[in-house]
């Protein structure tokens, strides 16, 4: 070991997740990267009067990273994902009535999933935008009422997860699937190593 490359570990950051979604914590750790700390933001997610779907969840990931204490020598990152229809933004639902809601509304036709990242260290915000286009196959009233029943679309944006119980009415996407997840890997990994953290970096695994 170099006293070179001794420098470079001690300078890199340490990485605080600002979520608590477990499936971004697996999604990270599928790059073999681990938080050293997870942080999730309190925020206000109501959107703003006219706002646009891109503009939204854009904010979200910015606020939540603005919202987080963090030390000079840790990096925090967070996420947002909303699902569009047009102009419409669906989050998570309130309740089962709006989850049947926002499910019918996608049955039959295509609609966007949106997934902003934010990368916050030493003074500077990263961000990133990934935008998934899903079709939806048309779920007749019987498959709703099932899928409703098995509760899976609680706590999800646009009331479904695609690698959940939702996953056998998505034949189709074009884009990244690990966004619609929640946590887009590969450009997610571009910003984690411009700050010099990554699966080949030690310490980053566990």
């Amino acid at each position: 070991m170099t006293d070179s490359s001794a420098h470079i570990r001690i300078g890199r950051p340490e990485l605080v997740l600002g979520s608590a979604s477990p499936r971004r914590l697996d999604l990270l750790a599928q790059i073999g990267i681990v938080p050293a700390a997870l942080r999730p933001a309190d925020i206000d997610e109501t959107p703003r009067r006219s706002e646009l779907p891109r503009d939204y969840v854009l904010r979200m990931a910015l606020e939540k990273a603005a919202a987080i204490p963090a030390s000079p020598a840790e990096a925090v990152l967070t996420a947002d994902t909303t699902v569009s229809v047009g102009r419409r933004i669906m989050g998570k639902p309130e309740d089962r009535d709006q989850a049947a809601q926002f499910m019918r509304l996608m049955s039959g036709r295509r609609h966007k999933v949106l997934t902003a990242v934010a990368l916050a260290h030493d003074g500077r915000t990263r961000t990133r935008l990934v935008e998934t286009t899903v079709r939806m196959r048309t779920v007749t009233e019987v498959e709703l009422a099932a899928y409703l029943d098995v509760g899976d679309w609680r706590g999800k944006a646009g009331a479904y997860a695609i690698q959940g119980a939702a996953a056998t009415f998505i034949p189709w996407i074009q884009g990244s699937f690990t966004a619609v997840v929640g946590l887009p890997l590969a450009e997610t990994a571009t910003l984690l190593a411009s700050i010099g953290i990554g699966a080949n970096t030690e310490g980053d695994r566990a």
